[in-house]
């Protein structure tokens, strides 16, 4: 029954990464696995087809049930919370080495329109231009996700100066949107 099922669980996610795909096949063969011996433990086994099987883990592994992991439904990495509750985690860090700067960190909206999102990473980029050097990498630490303590140690700051920082870079995007008017440099913001 193995190289049915395994052969099975490929196609059925034929369209995901290499690696991603070859994990998925190894959790539908886990989930196969453990169905199989339910129904052996309930003297069934002449009703556990490879099909059959397969099917039932491809749906499993789909809605993010998985062999010997908890369903943790109010943890946001769990897949199966991400399915159950209609949302994706994605990454911000993705960093064009053509371009020499970050494309990605904008995480796309269903409401927005491509009009939108275009004009929104055009305006991170040009504002991202604007900045200091060594406030544009902190603005794009704190925006990729670091804590405040993490950036602290990363560029040899204190805490409370990358609070101010992150709060000056706030009243400073918002300046470039239009939103309202600033200081010229974080070392005024900062007293």
């Amino acid at each position: 029954m193995l190289p049915a099922i395994r052969r099975q669980a490929r196609i059925a996610f034929r369209g995901m990464r290499s690696d991603l795909r070859e994990e998925l096949v190894q959790d539908v063969l886990a989930n196969c696995l453990e169905a199989y011996a339910r129904l052996v433990k309930r003297g069934r086994a002449d009703l556990g087809f490879p099909s059959a099987l397969c099917r039932y883990a491809v749906a499993q592994v789909h809605v993010g049930r998985r062999v010997g992991c908890k369903l943790r439904i109010r943890e946001v990495l769990s897949s199966y919370a991400q399915h159950n509750k209609g949302f994706r985690v994605e990454r911000l860090d993705h960093f064009d080495e053509q371009e020499g700067c970050w494309q990605e960190i904008v995480v796309e909206d269903k409401r927005a329109t491509p009009a939108d999102i275009a004009a929104c990473r055009m305006d991170f980029s040009a504002w991202l231009q604007m900045l200091p050097r060594r406030e544009r990498k902190i603005a794009l630490a704190l925006a990729g996700g670091e804590t405040t303590n993490d950036a602290s140690k990363k560029f040899g700051l204190s805490p409370g100066r990358i609070s101010q920082l992150r709060q000056w870079l706030k009243e400073s995007w918002e300046g470039f949107q239009g939103e309202a008017v600033i200081a010229s440099s974080p070392q005024l913001a900062a007293a």
